[in-house]
């Protein structure tokens, strides 16, 4: 994950104070131990301005609206308490060349100063510190003891201290090339490694950038540039320069927020025409690292659900397996009977002695064998043969629902293993709502525990795959159980169609059609072949897929999730080969 550097916190900060100043701060809202987000109402809107210590992404942009969920955090309460209902004033470095700023809040716009709140953005030993009008600190994110950190304790009731400084010279836009040449190649060594330990402010993505845009390599020995590359490269340290300089003037047109193959960057260092990617910094932001963190989300939450899913299928097709065998078992209880009356129509065949007997079947005359007990008299044998048979009978009365029951449990979490199964890799907030959804299903279900885990008493709008058959209606898939009963009993009307593959777990499907519409036979395979791709089926060449009104779909008393029957049913081949997923 690629970190804030001082470049682009330069350029979020000045749009920012540019755009955003003066402002009222009108709610506090802390998401987890890393963010926070602060409401902002200025005369022109409102917006949610996102600040962030996380280790990897500390961050500070403008922001999506965060979720709404319980606020149970102290550090935002204490937030809310001195800051709330104050005007944001200004924001400024806390130091140049630091990645530092300070956010002043005042009564009102001319007003005295009466609270300054820190953004240290230093990667792991990032934080957010309130500090009074003295000073002096009140609350912090992370609160550094001495034993910590005997160069910068960070304590309430101490004053807060500037980070230490750093040693490395400052970039300077008058120093000479000459100058600026002799320190990076004083000592041969890769030319990238070279500017970073030359100079303050620069980040190895920014030192990349730079060297490509020169048309350079960043390993390259600083001895094999000839002028014409130390010239390149100087116009290039020039340009990032200009880029600060500017920025800090309050001019914003040299802010190029574009995407790179790595990551992103801010400087349009081969003075690209095409217009960037975002209109702004803050966007870039937002949406980089948005993407970022649900995507580490996704992938931890996806290996939960798949350990515990894979788990519980384990221990399920294990005990259905030895109810089968039970049940196997329980087949032979006919056998025992006829064994038993055979013995009992020939009790003078019987001797004393004897371990088996050897006798004529009553409908074949084939010789049947009866094993015997030893110490017990052919009648005995026989009512030893009776119970058993009454044993097992008793069996496969008690066995058959239990193994009913496990093999409805297991179609119920092999139907969420396709759901886990399609939603592979993190591509849209939509995809880490699914599996929130899914998770949030399992510990409702009593597969998982969570004692922070709190009932939603809004549900979020779910985010159903959407296509458009070859005539233009709307065709909807589930993501998930949830989705998949929103979709069948809650969107559905009278006029659609629904769609499942037969016998075969997966999602649900709904061709939406106005009234009086009638899908075609393209319209009804283009169905099909979506929902046989989104099953257990999926690799398969063809496969059954059932079509019938919503209204012949029905939720059995106490199914569940996802679960349904359905009659009147007609049948389609559906080809999942035939359809190519979007990138």
């Amino acid at each position: 994950m690629q970190p804030v550097d001082l470049t682009t916190l330069i350029a979020a900060y000045c749009e920012l104070r540019t755009t955003w100043l003066p402002a009222r701060l009108e709610q506090v809202y802390q998401r987890d131990r890393h963010t926070i987000f602060l409401a902002l109402r200025t005369l022109t809107g409102r917006g949610w301005l996102a600040v962030s210590w996380h280790p990897t992404a500390a961050r500070l942009h403008l922001s999506d609206p965060p979720p709404r969920k319980p606020d149970t955090f102290t550090f935002s309460d204490q937030l809310r308490h001195q800051l709330g209902g104050l005007a944001f004033v200004a924001i400024a470095p806390v130091s140049p060349w630091e990645r530092a700023l300070d956010l002043q809040f005042a009564q009102r716009p001319g007003d005295p100063v009466l609270w300054h709140l820190y953004i240290e953005i230093m990667g792991k030993r990032s934080n957010a510190i309130l500090a009074n009008a003295d000073n002096q600190i009140v609350t912090a994110a992370h609160q550094v003891s001495e034993k910590q950190s005997s160069i910068r304790p960070i304590l309430t009731g101490a004053p807060y201290a500037l980070p230490p400084s750093l040693t490395d010279p400052i970039p300077n836009l008058s120093e000479p090339q000459s100058r600026w040449q002799e320190r990076i190649a004083l000592i041969p060594d890769a030319l990238g490694r070279q500017m970073l330990k030359s100079y303050q402010g620069l980040s190895s993505h920014l030192v990349k950038a730079a060297i490509a845009s020169a048309g350079l390599d960043f390993e390259q020995s600083t001895h094999s540039l000839t002028p014409d590359d130390w010239n390149h490269l100087f116009a290039c340290w020039q340009q990032w320069l200009n880029f600060l300089q500017t920025c800090q003037t309050g001019d914003l047109s040299a802010i190029y927020p574009h995407w790179t193959e790595t990551g992103y960057q801010v400087i349009n260092w081969n003075h690209n025409p095409e217009p960037p990617d975002f209109k702004s910094v803050q966007d870039l932001l937002n949406r980089y690292y948005t993407d970022e963190l649900n995507g580490f989300d996704f992938k931890q939450l996806r290996h939960q659900l798949s350990q515990k899913l894979s788990n519980l299928l384990n221990k399920l097709r294990v005990k259905a397996q030895g109810f089968e065998n039970r049940l196997q078992e329980s087949s032979e209880a006919d056998d025992y009977r006829a064994k038993a009356d055979l013995l009992m129509a020939n009790l003078q065949e019987w001797q004393p002695g004897m371990k088996a007997i050897a006798l004529p079947d009553f409908e074949t005359g084939e010789p049947v064998t009866i094993p015997l007990d030893l110490e017990k008299n052919a009648v005995q044998n026989a009512q030893s043969l009776y119970k058993r048979h009454q044993k097992l009978k008793r069996a496969r009365g008690a066995v058959e629902p239990l193994l009913a029951a496990v093999r409805q449990e297991i179609d119920y979490l092999e139907q969420i293993e396709v759901a886990i199964a399609q939603i592979d890799d993190y591509r849209e907030p939509a995809d880490l709502q699914a599996l929130a959804e899914i998770r949030e299903e399992f510990i409702q279900q009593g597969y998982l525990t969570d004692p922070d885990y709190k009932r939603q008493t809004q549900e979020s709008t779910p985010e159903f795959y959407r296509f458009v058959s070859p005539s233009g209606f709307e065709l909807l898939i589930g993501r998930n159980n949830r989705q998949n009963d929103v979709l069948s009993f809650r969107v559905a009307t009278d006029y659609d169609l629904w769609f499942h593959t037969q016998e075969i777990a997966g999602s649900h499907g709904l061709l939406r059609l106005p009234p009086g519409a009638v899908a075609d036979e393209a319209d009804l395979q283009f169905a099909a072949d979506l929902t046989a791709y989104y099953s257990r089926a999926r690799h398969s060449e063809q496969v059954p897929v059932v079509y019938t009104e919503p209204k012949n779909v029905y939720k059995p008393k106490g199914a569940k999730p996802g679960m349904v029957i359905y009659k009147h049913e007609r049948i389609l081949w559906g080809c999942p080969q035939h359809f190519t997923p979007p990138t």
